[in-house]
Parts: structure tokens; sequence; C-alpha cells
């Protein structure tokens, strides 16, 4: 019963971790479609709530950690389990870098690219959904394992339509004429960016995958 019940607050605690991240990445598209769009002081406003949501998202980690280690779950799933939330964490982290790459490095972008980069953005930062959707199925155990598993490949189909954004955007970005070669170096850095958010989110949906398997065991 006690096992049980370490269990019961470390599900808690995920659950609260994932809302956490997914503000975070929700915060996250609005700032950068403020920037993009020229409201560089409510653009800035928003980016300190990343970070500060960011941060937020880190202390409850840190809590997950210390239930794991007083001995909540399976031996065997522990260390897969924390895997995850850092996996899900770094989710976080990557918005929030794109967040301040925007308004650290605040990157010329041309209007003829603006609406792609907007998309490439929503897209990308928007994943975050699908992985919160997959990793609640799972731990509220209000679906079948293979249920769970196929919404896991879902956030892999949706980091593949990352990539192909960001290679026609790259395209674009480099056959632009009118624009010195350093200043498309940049917008394909801040392209770099915005993508990695959907790879991060691949990865947790990889180490999802993971834990399920050896749940089933």
């Amino acid at each position: 019963m006690f096992l049980f019940k370490k269990e019961k607050e470390v599900t808690g605690l995920l659950i609260k971790h994932l809302d956490i991240v997914d503000e975070c990445l929700t915060t996250g598209i609005t700032t950068i479609q403020e920037y993009l769009s020229g409201h560089l002081a409510e653009a800035k406003t928003l980016a300190k709530q990343v970070d500060a949501i960011e941060t937020r998202a880190d202390l409850v980690r840190y809590d997950i950690r210390d239930k794991l280690y007083a001995g909540a779950y399976l031996p065997r799933l522990r260390e897969d389990i924390y895997r995850l939330v850092e996996s899900v964490d770094e989710v976080a982290n990557a918005g929030e870098n794109c967040c301040d790459f925007f308004l650290d490095q605040r990157p010329t972008i041309p209007e003829a690219l603006t609406v792609m980069f907007v998309s490439a953005a929503r897209e990308s930062l928007g994943i975050i959904k699908p992985l919160k959707h997959s990793v609640l199925c799972f731990l509220k155990g209000e679906c079948p394992i293979e249920v769970s598993r196929q919404h896991a490949r879902e956030v892999g189909l949706k980091e593949s339509d990352v990539d192909r954004i960001e290679w026609d955007l790259t395209r674009e970005i480099f056959t632009l004429t009118d624009i010195e070669f350093s200043q498309k170096i940049h917008l394909k850095l801040c392209l770099n960016a915005i993508a990695a958010v959907s790879d991060r989110a691949k990865n947790a949906a990889d180490q999802l995958d993971l834990v399920i398997l050896k749940s089933m065991i």
C-alpha cells in the first residue's frame, strides 16, 4: 500500500509536469508569433514568462526524481520513467531556447518568409499536444497499451511533418536573392532552433514507448 501511494504521488507529479511543459510551449508559440508580427515588447514579456514556466517544470522534475529515489515504482522501471521525465523536460528546454534565440539574437525575417516561419513554429512547438496526450493515455490507464503506443507513433509522424516544413523553408531561405549569405545562415540557425523542439518531442515519444514495453514485462 505504501509503494502504491508513492506511485500515485509520482503519477500526479508527472501529470503536473506535462501540464507545465504544455503551458511553456503554448506560450512559446505566442511569443514567436508576437515577435514575427513586430511586437517586440510583447514578445520580450512572453519570453520571460517562458523562462519562468520552464523553471517551474524543472522544480517538478526534481520532485519526481526524489520520489523515485524513495522507492516509487519497480526498480526496473524507475530509471526509464525518470528518463521519460527528462526527455519531456528537454522539449520545454528546446522551446525556451527557441524563444531566447528570437529575443536575444533578433533575427530579421524577410516578409516573404514570415508566414512559413509562423507555420514552422506552430507545428514544431505544437507537437506538445500529441506528446502530452500519448503520455497521459499511458499514465492514467484510460486506453489500451496499443492505443498509447499509437499516439506515440503519431508524435513521430508530426515530427516528420516539421522536417518537411524545415526542408521547404531552408530551400526558400537559400534561394532568396535580395539578402546576404550571412543573413541566410542566421535564418537557418533560427529555423534549427524551431525544429529542435519537435526533435526532442520525438525522442520523448521513443522513451515513452520503451517505458510501455518494460511495463508489459
